[in-house]
C-alpha cells in the first residue's frame, strides 16, 4: 500500500494517535489502526521525544481558570490562593515547560491533580505530579487501567502498569460535586465513550467544561474500543456535556483548539450521530469495512473534520467497529 509523507504535527493536532494515522494522507483512503500504528516505529518513545521539543500555550480563560496547550492532551488549570488544581497531566518529557507555565500563573504549588481518563497523553505526567504534592482523582476506571497493563489492539502497543505514585487515590463512579481550593467542581461521568473511563469537569462558578477526549475540537476522534470506548457512547457523553452547557460556556475539548464553545460541541455532536448513521445503513447491507469507507460515508464532514490526525478513511473504520 502506498504511504504519503508524515505532516509536521502542530500543537494543536499532537495527540498519542498521531504518529501513525499521520501516514493515512489520502482522505478515503483505509489502514486500519493497528496497520497504521504498526508503522510508527517505537511509538511511545516517538512521541515522548516530540512533547519534549514542544512549546507549552497558556490560554488565560476567567475566574483564575487557565489552559495549557502543547502537551498531549490539553490541560485545565484552577490557581486558587493556596494551591493550584490541574485537569490532566500531560507527557512526562513536558515536565519542564508546563513546571515553568505553572511558576508563570503562580507559586502555589499543586494540590489536586484530576485525571479525565487513563491515556498515556493526558495521565503520563502523574508521577511528577504526584511528588510535588497533588492527590490524584480520578473514574475508579481509571485507577484499575492504570494498575494493570493494558493492551490498545488499535495503536498495536501494551501500556505497563503505572507506578505507585501515578496511580489514583480518590475515585469515584458517579456524577459527584467537590470543592478544591476555594474552586467548586462538578465531576461529570460519562457512560463508556473514548475509554470506559472518561470524566468531565465543570468548573461551576467559571461556567467552563473540561470534557477529555470525550470531544476532540475540529478533528475526527480516536475511539479506544479496547478499553470499552464506543461511538454510541460518545454520542452519548456529547450529549450530556451539551445538556450541561449553555450559551456562555467555555468549553475545553481533550484535542484541538483549546478554547471551544456549545456551539462548536453541538457541531461535533451532530457530526458524529450523522457518520453513524451512514456507516450503520452501508455496513447493515452488508458491506466490508472497506468497502463502507469507499464509499466515503464522511465526505459531507471532511473538508472540516478530516484536515488531520484520523483521517475519513480511518475514522469510517473507528465507526464500523462500533455499529
Amino acid at each position: 500500500m502506498p504511504k504519503t509523507s508524515v505532516p509536521k504535527l502542530s500543537r494543536r493536532g499532537f495527540c498519542l494517535c498521531c504518529v501513525g494515522v499521520a501516514s493515512l494522507g489520502v482522505a478515503g483512503g483505509w489502514l486500519s489502526p493497528r496497520e497504521a500504528f504498526a508503522e510508527a516505529h517505537q511509538l511511545v518513545n516517538m512521541i515522548r521525544g516530540a512533547a519534549a521539543k514542544a512549546n507549552i500555550t497558556t490560554h488565560k480563560l476567567r475566574g483564575n481558570v487557565f489552559v495549557l496547550e502543547g502537551s498531549g492532551g490539553n490541560i485545565a488549570v484552577f490557581a486558587g490562593q493556596q494551591g493550584k488544581v490541574m485537569i490532566d497531566a500531560g507527557i512526562t518529557a513536558t515536565r519542564p515547560k508546563i513546571e515553568k507555565a505553572l511558576n508563570a500563573i503562580g507559586k502555589q504549588p499543586v494540590t489536586h491533580l484530576v485525571n479525565t481518563h487513563w491515556h498515556f497523553d493526558h495521565a503520563d505526567g502523574n508521577e511528577w505530579v504526584h511528588a510535588a504534592g497533588a492527590k490524584i482523582v480520578a473514574h475508579e476506571n481509571t485507577k484499575k487501567r492504570l494498575m494493570e497493563t493494558q493492551r490498545v489492539e488499535d495503536w498495536d502497543f501494551s501500556f505497563p502498569p503505572s507506578p505507585a505514585g501515578a496511580i489514583p487515590t480518590e475515585t469515584f463512579s458517579e456524577d459527584r460535586e467537590v470543592e478544591y481550593e476555594g474552586c467548586k467542581l462538578h465531576f461529570v461521568c460519562y457512560e463508556a465513550a473514548h475509554t470506559d473511563s472518561d470524566i468531565g469537569v465543570h468548573f461551576v462558578d467559571q461556567n467552563i467544561l473540561h470534557t477529555g477526549d470525550t470531544y476532540w475540537n475540529g478533528i475526527y476522534p480516536f475511539i479506544d474500543y479496547s478499553t470499552g470506548g464506543s461511538i454510541d457512547g460518545k454520542i452519548a457523553a456529547c450529549a450530556k456535556s451539551l445538556a450541561i452547557a449553555d450559551n456562555k460556556t467555555i468549553v475545553i475539548p481533550g484535542h484541538g483548539a483549546p478554547v471551544s464553545n456549545k456551539s462548536e460541541l453541538k457541531a461535533f455532536h451532530d457530526m458524529l450521530v450523522a457518520v453513524r448513521g451512514n456507516v450503520a445503513r452501508l455496513k447493515g447491507k452488508g458491506m466490508s469495512v472497506g468497502e463502507v469507507a469507499a464509499a466515503r460515508p464522511t465526505a459531507d464532514f471532511d473538508k472540516h473534520w478530516g484536515q488531520f490526525v484520523i483521517t475519513p478513511g480511518l475514522f469510517t473504520q473507528l465507526v464500523y467497529e462500533g455499529v
